[in-house]
């Protein structure tokens, strides 16, 4: 059986209350939090046990939800994704991601991303994914590039990040354009 939760790295998947002690971990890094836009204070156990315990019982409403993203091969939560923005409408829907910096550039926010937009593009029929990535993630506005994302502008000086206002860089992809790099048989 093969499930379409599942890339050639990482497989999405709910998260787990037990999954509270590493999402913890990763809240303890700064850079990795602000890139995600979510640099808060600091939780104590008990509050990173609960958060975990209500994100494995939420469901999901209007196509925003949020997943773990597991290693495949090690059974390791390398990081997580959400989802946001979405109108069925317009056939539009926004994402972020975040990965443990230890387990950058190992490819799998780009095999994330794959699996999340292929369930959006012909699971959900929406039409267009977009993504901000901050002017300063260089890493971040190369991972999109290569999936096939377009730069589709940049709004100066927009969030306020680590003591600095920060460009933000609009990129976007369809389901066209991502059908023809990502499903050829």
């Amino acid at each position: 059986m093969s499930s379409m939760w599942t890339g050639e790295r990482v497989r999405l998947r709910g998260i787990e209350p037990e999954d509270w002690a590493e999402f913890r971990r990763f809240d303890d890094d700064t850079e990795v939090q602000r890139d995600a836009d979510m640099v808060h204070l600091p939780r104590s156990d008990a509050a990173s046990l609960q958060w975990a315990e209500e994100q494995s019982l939420h469901k999901a409403e209007n196509d925003h939800f949020q997943l773990a993203i597991e290693a495949i091969e090690t059974d390791t939560l390398v990081g997580a994704l959400s989802t946001n923005g979405t109108s069925q409408r317009a056939g539009r829907f926004s994402y972020g991601i975040a990965i443990g910096r230890e387990y950058h550039r190992h490819g799998y926010a780009s095999d994330a991303v794959k699996i999340l937009l292929r369930y959006m593009f012909l699971e959900r029929r929406y039409h267009k994914a977009e993504a901000g990535v901050y002017g300063y993630n260089e890493a971040s506005i190369a991972l999109h590039e290569h999936l096939g994302f377009q730069h589709e502008g940049r709004l100066r000086e927009h969030e306020f990040l680590g003591g600095a206002y920060q460009d933000m860089v609009l990129m976007g992809i369809t389901a066209e354009e991502f059908a023809e790099l990502h499903m050829r048989k």
